[in-house]
């Protein structure tokens, strides 16, 4: 079976290169606890929120205001049958100017229904991208709790 992997997408005012520099601040939209840079091609980042989620990221490709890549290379998922499901997934930040504002679409390759965490990943993953993200984007900060704190 293919993945139909997880995607989301919105718009907002701040040009591309404003979309771009929030991405990459992943402390400013991450809740939990962070190591690493994500500012550079080829450095790795990792992120715990103890006793639920861990994943380190190498940060694939980075093309200002336009592209970001992560690379999950290691993972490990509290309560689930495959705690490693989400290594060798990818993290994919689109972001695109149009005539309504800077369309960011955000896909987790690898990532689909076939997932045991598929429904509370998918949903960790709109609060951070819908939610925190986006806020840090147009309030230049992100929420301070997730729904799931």
């Amino acid at each position: 079976m293919q993945s139909q992997n997880f995607t989301n997408t919105f718009t907002v005012e701040q040009t591309p290169a404003e979309v771009f520099e929030a991405i990459n601040n992943v402390r400013g939209w991450w809740t939990g606890e962070i190591e690493g840079d994500a500012n550079e091609e080829g450095h790795e980042f990792s992120y715990r929120y103890p006793a639920a989620h861990y994943s380190k990221q190498k940060v694939a490709k980075l093309v200002p205001g336009k592209m970001v890549v992560w690379h999950v290379v290691d993972s490990h998922l509290e309560g689930f049958e495959d705690p490693n499901e989400w290594t060798g997934t990818e993290i994919i930040f689109e972001i695109t100017s149009t005539d309504k504002g800077t369309e960011v679409r955000f896909s987790h390759l690898g990532l689909g229904p076939e997932f045991e965490c598929f429904d509370s990943c998918s949903s960790a993953w709109r609060f951070l991208i819908n939610e925190s993200l986006k806020h840090l984007i147009t309030a230049g900060e992100g929420p301070t709790s997730p729904p799931w704190s």
